[in-house]
């Protein structure tokens, strides 16, 4: 059924029209070290192609040109481990190898496989994965290769992709690589070829999805390089090619420079030590006591219990001792709520006694005391209850925040349009809660906000005081967690107002803002498909910039260049 392939293929490429019955040897597939290299400076990147690389102005700088500021990478140079890489352009199954993956569902059907695996393979493959009993998402199954040029196929289930559960199917994705690989050594193997585990219909984005895959290679091949002598990723793609070639450097650099840029190209999340992402807030983090020293004093001997009267008194004289040894941090939390009540009465008498600046420049109230860890978290937990509590589909309709897809690096984006933030028949308070409600998913790790300026400037903007309020509700986790924030056709009116943000209200979030003067400059740093963008957004970007550039048909949504 098979025939060999008596020329090497050309690098990058597979001989696609010869019928899918040839049979290519791994020597004649180019190693990842000896392909051509090509520059991470992205200088000549294709305007209409989202995911080129692009100087990202948030990304850090020190090590990225030389090194000199000691920053060390998180994916060093390693030529024993990048002679294992190979990149091959066609169907896996064309590979002699040990085993190709098989990208499937959970019930191993061949209508839901890689398309032309079983073909190829005969119906010997379908019978034996009916005996399997499925397989669950993020795990894999082995059987025989039939009439494939492999000894094996290994079988795994890709996860389906949502915004809300970005986490959760990233770490299934990894899995499924880590799975197959684990299989592989387990069956004795050593070379496997793999795809792309995902398909159009479980909507996972290409980039982040290529991201996880080489990573998660890279990590098992720290750990287990003298099990395995080749990895081949397979693409069957140009959109699919270019991201792995793009993406193989940082992951897999291969000389110092490579080593260098990658620093400032890497996403600040790369997982752990097997790539799958960790949640900080998960994390158990156990604190051992203090040694006890000279200088603390003596625990009290033990006695017998003392009478019902005394328990209270003895309690807090106990008490006192035990302070000694505990967090200053976790007792400021179980301080006496009258106290801090107290305190911020205190806090908030001095500031309505002082002069507001703000206030007297129209911005609105942004006096009082600021919230401990404790009172941002409580009153971010009220908020979201209440808000999980009311039917809010009234502020939804509007269509002033909503979410997108992911940006270029595979942060989730939220969307939100100024010109729909209708102050005059706006609920403000059902709007915070609103608000609260949909970024709670995001702001558990890093993500992005895209903000339409467009034809928003003779909007009524909220005060100061009000943006100040609603920073303290969403807590230091949103604060943390942004990313950036670009500004679509943004006016002077708008930079004057973000610089009293900055001065006023937060100069942590504020200062990650980025202006953004055209759409076609934010599709570099957000995929246009990532993004659902209403019609006038296209007409303001065309009025503004004067038809130059990107042009865009709101009807079809065709993208394309104006002369």
């Amino acid at each position: 059924m098979y025939r060999s392939v008596a020329t090497a293929i050309p690098r990058g490429g597979s001989p696609m029209d010869s019928g899918g019955d040839y049979v290519v040897k791994l020597d004649q597939v180019p190693r990842w070290i000896d392909a051509e290299h090509r520059s991470l400076e992205g200088g000549n990147e294709d305007p209409l192609f989202p995911n080129s690389y692009f100087v990202d102005p948030l990304a850090p700088v020190s090590g990225a040109e030389g090194g000199g500021n000691g920053v060390l990478s998180r994916f060093p140079v390693d030529h024993e481990i990048n002679s294992k890489i190979y990149l091959w352009r066609g169907n896996p199954w064309n590979l002699e190898v040990d085993a190709v993956v098989n990208s499937t569902n959970e019930n191993l059907d061949e209508a839901h496989s890689s398309p032309g695996l079983h073909a190829a393979a005969g119906p010997g493959l379908a019978e034996e994965c009916a005996t399997l009993g499925g397989c669950r998402t993020g795990m894999a199954k082995v059987t025989n290769a039939y009439d494939l040029p492999s000894r094996r196929v290994i079988h795994t289930v890709g996860p389906k992709y949502a915004v809300k559960y970005h986490t959760a199917a990233e770490n299934a994705l990894s899995h499924c690589y880590r799975s197959c690989l684990e299989l592989l050594t387990e069956s004795g193997l050593k070379s496997i070829a793999v795809g792309c585990i995902y398909t159009e219909t479980k909507n996972y984005p290409r980039e982040p999805a290529a991201h996880v895959a080489i990573r998660t290679v890279r990590r098992f091949l720290e750990k287990h390089k003298d099990k395995i002598t080749a990895v081949v990723f397979c693409t069957t793609t140009s959109t699919d090619t270019e991201i792995y070639k793009r993406l193989l450097p940082l992951y897999f650099p291969r000389d110092k420079h490579e080593e260098e840029v990658a620093l400032s190209k890497l996403p600040a999340d790369v997982g752990d030590e097997n790539g799958e992402t960790i949640i900080d807030e998960r994390k158990i983090r156990i604190k051992p006591l203090p040694a006890a020293t000279q200088n603390l004093p003596k625990l009290l001997p033990p006695q017998e219990d003392p009478p019902v009267i005394d328990v209270g008194l003895t309690r807090r004289r106990n008490s006192a001792y035990l302070e000694s040894y505990l967090d200053p941090a976790f007792m400021s939390i179980i301080k006496d709520p009258d106290q801090r009540r107290i305190e911020q009465w205190e806090k908030a008498s001095q500031a309505q006694g002082g002069f507001n600046c703000a206030k007297l420049l129209g911005f609105g109230d942004l006096g009082g005391p600021p919230l401990s860890v404790a009172e941002e978290y409580s009153l971010h937990s009220r908020y979201l209850a209440k808000a999980n509590s009311l039917n809010l589909s009234e502020i939804a309709e509007m269509k002033i925040i909503y979410r997108g897809g992911v940006d270029s690096e595979g942060r989730p984006v939220m969307v939100v349009v100024g010109a729909h933030f209708l102050l005059r028949c706006l609920d403000l308070e059902r709007f915070v809660f609103y608000v609260v409600k949909e970024f709670q998913p995001l702001i558990q790790k890093p993500y992005t906000i895209v903000y339409f300026h467009s034809a928003a400037s003779l909007q009524i903007q909220p005060e100061l005081g009000w943006m100040k309020r609603l920073q303290q509700i969403l807590g230091r986790k949103h604060q943390h967690n942004l990313h950036a924030i670009y500004v679509l056709h943004p006016t002077l009116g708008l930079k004057a107002a973000i610089l009293a943000l900055q001065l006023f209200v937060d100069s942590v979030v504020w200062k990650k803002v980025i202006y953004v003067d055209r759409l076609l400059q934010l599709f570099r740093y957000v995929p246009r498909e990532q993004l659902t963008i209403p019609d006038f957004v296209f007409q303001h970007d065309l009025e503004v910039n004067g038809g130059k550039g990107l042009i865009v048909d709101p009807r079809t949504k065709y993208v394309y260049h104006r002369p």
